[in-house]
């Protein structure tokens, strides 16, 4: 790809690379894969966005805009998210896609939640539910114990 007269290629300066693909999303070359500081360097309070550009034409627009909440996540904790997603919220996929136990994907998941100020809730687990995903080989022994544990 080139770029626009006058303009550099994101691929030619340094410290920029494109993103990873996402499935079902159309690459994103043009975009660097640092993130925005989502606080200030100085006070350590929340920074706000303030502006925004296109690249192609140059238009910008200024204003106090919404700050993405999910911008402040890790790319693990994206790709987690993500898989859950397009696992229509399956914990039991999520965590074959991991490759980890249930209650280890369930705790990934609770601390995501967490990490966006979000409460994952901590009630316990429907005892009867656990019981019946065991009896139907959906949970081991090993983790229908540490969900059942206090």
């Amino acid at each position: 790809m080139t770029a626009a007269p006058g303009r550099s290629s994101p691929a030619d300066s340094p410290g920029r690379s494109s993103q990873p693909e996402w499935p079902g999303r159309a690459s994103q070359p043009d975009v660097p894969a640092y993130r925005a500081p989502v606080s200030c360097p100085v006070c350590d309070d929340a920074l706000v966005v303030t502006g925004l550009g296109c690249r192609t034409c140059g238009t910008q627009v200024s204003g106090e805009f919404r700050h993405c909440e999910f911008c402040s996540l890790s790319d693990d904790d994206l790709a987690t998210l993500r898989s859950f997603l397009t696992s229509r919220g399956n914990m039991r996929e999520l965590a074959v896609h991991l490759g980890v136990s249930y209650p280890t994907a369930r705790q990934r998941y609770a601390e995501i939640l967490g990490r966006l100020g979000w409460d994952s809730g901590t009630a316990a687990p429907d005892r009867d539910q656990v019981l019946v995903d065991l009896a139907a080989g959906r949970l081991t022994v090993d983790e229908a114990e540490a969900l059942l544990r206090p």
